[in-house]
């Protein structure tokens, strides 16, 4: 259903776009496909069957839908295309949230590995096998931390979210602490010797389950290299952003006066002294 809506959704917007002589780059229709069968394969697939029973699958499945998922999303670049071919209500909305405070909050690095360190950090606790073993938190876990992910990522791939140069250079550098940060709960579920979320119960159904040690050491294996190959994206992203708001500046000082510019000056060597 989910997937019906998101493809005749983008057409929709895809078609009204060229129909008001819009240009869309077809790499970006094609990152929304990926990210689309990335999703199907996740639902539909062996993690999706198995990962009620086995922490591997579940591990792999959560971090797809908050990494991967919504980074071919973002790069579909859905917002940019509903401003060019959707409804004028629903792009005015559309920019209202993507301006609004918690998206702004959330949609820079400063803020983005805390929410993933806390998201994951769930796997090292007792609640991971209460969650991952119900089927309600697998409903409530396909749509929102798909949802959430794109939170994060988002507002960095558009271009009508900009801010200041010295911003966008103190996310750059903090986007290199969540290298670390992010890789810390596959760390600590793979070298762990027990089991931590103390569900001890032997997996049954097909030969080749692991045993609950062996399926964590593997949840942590996939966590960490997935959590560390997910930020490549987010900082090719930030450096896209960065040279986005350093043309802007240079724009917005070109157009100034030699008065202006000599007036700014001074207010500067003020502020200094």
């Amino acid at each position: 259903m989910l997937l019906a809506v998101a493809v005749v959704t983008y057409g929709w917007w895809l078609v009204g776009a060229r129909r008001r002589g819009a240009r869309w780059s077809a790499w970006r229709s094609l990152s929304f496909l990926v990210a689309l069968v990335l999703f199907a394969v996740l639902q539909f697939g062996i993690v999706g069957r198995y990962d009620q029973e086995l922490r591997w699958a579940f591990t792999l499945r959560l971090a797809l839908l908050f990494f991967a998922v919504p980074t071919f999303a973002a790069l579909a670049a859905p917002v940019s295309l509903l401003r060019l071919g959707g409804p004028a209500r629903w792009s005015a909305a559309a920019d209202r949230v993507m301006h609004s405070r918690p998206v702004r909050v959330l949609g820079n690095a400063i803020v983005a590995p805390v929410v993933g360190l806390v998201l994951f950090a769930v796997l090292l606790t007792p609640l991971s096998s209460g969650i991952r073993e119900s089927g309600v938190w697998a409903a409530l876990i396909t749509v929102f931390v798909p949802a959430l992910g794109f939170t994060v990522l988002g507002p960095l791939s558009e271009p009508g979210v900009l801010r200041s140069s010295t911003f966008v250079t103190v996310e750059f550098l903090l986007a290199f602490v969540e290298l670390l940060l992010d890789a810390v709960p596959g760390i600590v579920l793979r070298v762990s010797n027990h089991v931590l979320d103390g569900s001890l119960v032997h997996a049954v159904g097909q030969p080749w389950f692991p045993s609950p040690l062996r399926d964590q050491h593997l949840a942590g294996d996939l966590l960490w290299f997935i959590a560390e190959v997910a930020d490549v994206p987010v900082l090719v992203m930030l450096f896209v952003r960065w040279q986005r708001t350093d043309r802007r500046e240079a724009r917005s000082v070109d157009a100034l006066s030699d008065e202006e510019m000599a007036e700014l000056t001074r207010a500067h060597l003020q502020r200094r002294g």
